[in-house]
C-alpha cells in the first residue's frame, strides 16, 4: 500500500522547518487558476487560520486573528523555542520574526492588534474546559518580543486586553485542580496580580460577589469602536449575577450577553428572555450593528430574535421568526439581518426585522459574513465559500476551501 502525507503533517513539518509565514502554495500546471473572491476574507480551516485574497489562497497553522480580521499572530516551533510573527491581512505583509523562550501558541490577540498573550497549550475560551492545574504560564508579546512573563495561580485563560494594554482580562477557572466554573478578572501586566472587574457603575465588586459561571461561551463579538467585548452564554443553571449577588435576590439566568468594557474594566450581564438558552448552545448566534447600537441575538429553536440596545443594555423587543434546526449564524449588513440555519439563510429589514426572503444554501452554513459595502453575503458551507446576492439569495460565486471548518470574517481594516 502506498504511504501518503497529510496535508497537516505537510504544514506541520513546514512550520517546523522554518517555511514562510504564510503556507500556500502555487496552483498546479494545466489547472485553472482558483476563481478570486472579491473581498479579503479569514476562515477557519482544520489546519488553522486561511487567508482568502483575490485568488490566494494561503494557510497559517498555530495563528490567532484580532477579532476584526486586520492582523494574524502566527508561530512556528524554532529548535526548543518558538518563532513569533504578526501578518496584515490586508496587504499580505510579515513583520519580523522574533524567538520566544520554550514553545508556546497563541491565546489572545489585543483588539488593535498589538499584542498577544501566548500559552503553552491552547485552551477554549468559548466553550469546554481546561485540564486542572495549580500554575499557568503565560506569555505577552508584541512585534518586538517578549513584554510580560507571568505565572498565573490556578487554571487561568487569558479572554481578551484592556484597552490600554497594560491589563489581561483572564477566565479564572474554580476550583483550579478540578475546574468545573469559572470568573472574569483582570491581571495587572505589571505586577501579575489579577483582581476583581468593577460594576457597571465603576465601583469595585464586593468580597464574594464576582460571578461564577458554568455555561457554555457561544461566541464574542467585538464593538467596532474595539472598546467592548460582548460574550453569548448560555446554560447557566442556577447562575446568579453580581447585581443578585450584592443585594441577595435569587438568581437563574439561562442565556445572557456578558458585557466587558475593555478600558473602563467593568462588567455587565444583560439577560435574555426565556426560552434563550434552553436549547443547545449551537442553535444559538449573535450579531452586531455597523454602528454597534444594537445586538442581535439568534435562537433557532424558539424562533426568536432578541434585540438588544447596547446604549443602556437593555432588550427592546423580541421579534418571532420561523423556528429551525441545526447551527446558528448570524451577521449585519448595512440595512440587513443574516441568520442561517442548517441549509436555511434568511434576510430581514435591519430596523423592522421583518421582510425575510429565503434562500437554500448548497450544504450546512458554516458561516455569514457581508462585504463592507454591502452587495456581497458570504456563505461557509462544506469546504467552500460562495457568495450572493443579498437581495434575492442569487450565488455570485464560489471558491473551494477544503477542510473549511467556519468563516471569521473580512480580512484587513475596514
Amino acid at each position: 500500500m502506498a504511504v501518503t502525507m497529510s496535508r497537516r503533517r505537510i504544514l506541520t513539518l513546514l512550520a517546523g522547518a522554518g517555511a514562510t509565514a504564510l503556507a500556500g502554495c502555487e496552483p498546479a500546471r494545466g489547472r485553472a487558476p482558483a476563481p478570486a473572491v472579491p473581498d479579503p476574507l479569514l476562515v477557519r480551516v482544520d489546519e488553522g487560520l486561511g487567508l482568502l485574497r483575490g485568488a490566494d489562497r494561503r494557510t497559517i497553522p498555530r495563528a490567532l486573528a484580532t477579532t476584526d480580521g486586520t492582523f494574524v499572530f502566527a508561530t512556528a516551533p524554532e529548535g526548543p523555542d518558538t518563532a513569533c510573527w504578526r501578518i496584515d491581512t490586508a496587504t499580505g505583509g510579515t513583520s519580523p520574526r522574533t524567538v520566544l523562550p520554550g514553545r508556546w501558541v497563541p491565546q489572545a490577540v489585543s483588539a488593535d492588534g498589538t499584542r498577544v498573550a501566548l500559552t503553552p497549550t491552547g485552551m477554549p475560551v468559548n466553550g469546554g474546559r481546561p485540564s486542572g492545574r495549580e500554575v499557568t504560564p503565560v506569555l505577552v508579546a508584541d512585534a518586538g518580543g517578549v513584554r510580560h512573563r507571568l505565572d498565573l495561580r490556578g487554571a487561568v485563560v487569558p479572554e481578551a486586553f484592556t484597552a490600554d494594554g497594560t491589563g489581561l482580562f483572564v477566565l479564572d477557572w474554580l476550583p483550579a485542580t478540578a475546574p468545573d466554573r469559572y470568573r472574569v478578572r483582570v491581571v495587572d501586566l505589571a505586577t501579575g496580580t489579577p483582581g476583581p472587574l468593577a460594576t457597571r457603575t465603576k465601583t469595585p465588586v464586593p468580597p464574594g460577589a464576582e460571578e461564577e459561571m458554568r455555561g457554555d461561551g457561544r461566541q464574542a463579538v467585538l464593538a467596532p469602536d474595539r472598546t467592548v467585548l460582548y460574550t453569548l452564554y448560555t446554560h447557566q443553571p442556577g447562575h446568579r449575577h453580581t447585581r443578585d449577588l450584592v443585594s441577595g435576590r435569587p438568581g437563574d439566568a439561562h442565556a445572557f450577553v456578558h458585557t466587558l468594557h475593555l478600558r473602563d474594566r467593568w462588567a455587565y450581564c444583560v439577560d435574555l428572555p426565556h426560552p434563550f438558552g434552553e436549547a443547545a448552545a449551537a442553535g444559538h448566534a449573535m450579531a452586531i450593528t455597523p454602528d454597534g447600537g444594537r445586538l442581535l441575538v439568534l435562537d433557532v429553536a424558539s424562533g426568536a430574535v432578541a434585540d438588544v440596545a447596547t446604549e443602556d443594555l437593555t432588550v427592546r423587543r423580541t421579534v418571532p421568526q420561523p423556528r429551525g434546526t441545526g447551527a446558528a449564524h448570524a451577521a449585519t449588513g448595512h440595512d440587513r439581518l443574516y441568520l442561517a440555519a442548517g441549509t436555511t439563510v434568511r434576510a430581514l429589514d435591519l430596523t423592522r426585522l421583518t421582510g425575510t426572503v429565503d434562500w437554500p444554501a448548497r450544504e450546512p452554513v458554516t458561516g455569514l459574513v457581508s462585504s463592507r459595502d454591502g452587495s456581497r453575503l458570504y456563505v461557509g458551507q462544506r469546504d467552500a465559500v460562495s457568495w450572493h446576492d443579498p437581495a434575492t439569495g442569487r450565488e455570485l460565486g464560489r471558491v473551494p476551501v477544503p477542510g473549511l471548518v467556519g468563516v471569521h470574517g473580512l480580512a484587513g481594516s475596514a
